[in-house]
């Protein structure tokens, strides 16, 4: 993605867990899809014109991505829909089948086998340094958007739109409310086990929302350099890449022009994942821009002048941030937020509500509202559907509370294969 301008390309990928068509048991079988080479050995990337298929870290995760960066959306979900079909086609011979969902709601990790082809030595580093078999490692899947930069000031003014998006992500995408059979208390186990999953090395992760860092030097000294020197005592052979090492919500590929933002749970099929990342892209020129402020700031908690609002949104504090996103990812679009300066970039008074607190769903309402133009068709009514039922994780949720059986996981989760296997989506 080197050398293109901000918002000028963006690349998605999906990843999707590959489970028995009857129990939903987790099957380490990604080699399946992926097929072999005319001389019998195991591919581990395959691509079939603008989508490609590959690996992942465990045997039972299978990922779609766009095999070159993309400058639009026209078709982009029938593309992706079309490589799914073709991927369970050849794993109905084993009576598998893909499954959408950022969490299992029961699988045990400590089952999780690595992938052992490609990249084996690095995977077994990882499992050796952190122990993959935990839910953080093991059963966690997303939709990545990368969004392409050139130089530092394009690099700044995406970051500091992409730090200010991320803990609304939740409200909008959380798929993953159960693991071990229960409901977890949050709408996004995934992003909330995912804090955790590098707690042994702390400066891998952050606070998931990335420091305040606007220029290659800055992101070198804050990030880089202290991922590197805190995995050395555990990486004698310098088998990790700082650049996978880094894992916060966002990681910036200065390797190839592109920030990568991780948060978005996978949903139930691709035209929810297109529509999502297409109002991330919509959302994030509104904030780099201000369009969102309107013709005056909300509550006079912004500045009105280009220059100003600029220095005001790369200043906003990751902790904050931080505290806000673990909120998101317990209540997704339930949560209630009272940070003036935060809602006000987005064009929200909370000063004018009951409580002086706004709701994450009716910001995104409010902001789908502003942005929708800017959505393909197809987009545009898939989002307006998912806003009007909420996030996949509560529409999960209202269907099998705290503790369902072990029965009823089995049917309501093959529900969202077959979305999957159709295109639609769940609960509407």
């Amino acid at each position: 993605m080197s050398n293109y301008k901000i918002w000028e390309r963006f690349g998605v990928e999906m990843e999707f867990m590959i489970v028995d068509r009857d129990t939903l048991q987790v099957l380490p079988r990604a080699d399946i899809p992926l097929g072999k080479d005319k001389d019998g050995n195991q591919l581990s990337d395959v691509e079939y014109d603008d989508i490609g298929l590959s690996n992942e870290l465990v045997s039972h995760v299978l990922e779609f991505k766009c095999a070159h960066p993309k400058s639009t959306f026209d078709g982009l979900g029938k593309r992706f829909f079309h490589e799914i079909r073709r991927a369970n086609k050849k794993l109905e011979k084993i009576n598998a089948m893909l499954l959408p969902s950022a969490c299992h709601p029961f699988m045990d990790p400590a089952e999780m086998q690595l992938w052992p082809y490609d990249c084996l030595d690095i995977y077994q580093t990882y499992d050796r340094i952190f122990n993959c078999k935990g839910h953080g490692w093991a059963n966690l899947q997303s939709t990545h958007l990368n969004l392409s930069f050139d130089g530092d000031d394009e690099f700044g003014e995406l970051h500091a739109a992409i730090r200010l998006l991320l803990p609304l992500i939740p409200a909008i995408a959380a798929s993953s409310p159960y693991l071990d059979s229960k409901y977890t208390g949050f709408k996004d186990a995934r992003i909330e086990v995912y804090r955790h999953n590098q707690d042994k090395v702390p400066e891998i992760a952050g606070l998931v929302i990335p420091e305040k860092a606007y220029t290659y030097d800055e992101y070198n000294k804050q990030i880089f350099d202290k991922v590197k020197k805190a995995i050395a005592p555990y990486d004698p052979e310098h088998l990790l890449n700082h650049f996978f090492l880094n894992s916060r919500g966002a990681i910036a590929r200065f390797d190839r022009g592109a920030i990568e933002i991780r948060l978005v749970d996978i949903q139930e099929c691709p035209n929810a994942d297109i529509a999502i990342v297409e109002l991330e892209i919509a959302t994030l020129k509104a904030i780099a821009s201000g369009k969102l402020l309107g013709d005056s700031p909300a509550n006079g908690n912004a500045p009105h002048s280009i220059s100003d609002y600029r220095e005001f949104i790369r200043n906003f504090d990751t902790e904050r941030l931080a505290e806000l996103l673990t909120a998101t990812s317990r209540d997704a679009e339930n949560t209630l937020i009272d940070w003036p300066e935060f809602l006000a970039v987005f064009g929200m008074d909370a000063s004018k509500t009951a409580d002086g607190k706004v709701r994450a769903g009716d910001l995104w309402k409010h902001v789908y509202d502003k942005v929708a133009g800017m959505l393909t068709e197809v987009s545009a009514k898939t989002m307006e559907q998912m806003l009007a039922r909420g996030t996949l994780s509560s529409a999960l949720y209202r269907a099998l509370g705290d503790a369902p059986s072990h029965e009823n996981f089995v049917a309501e989760y093959k529900k969202l294969a077959e979305c999957l296997a159709h295109n639609r989506l769940y609960g509407v």
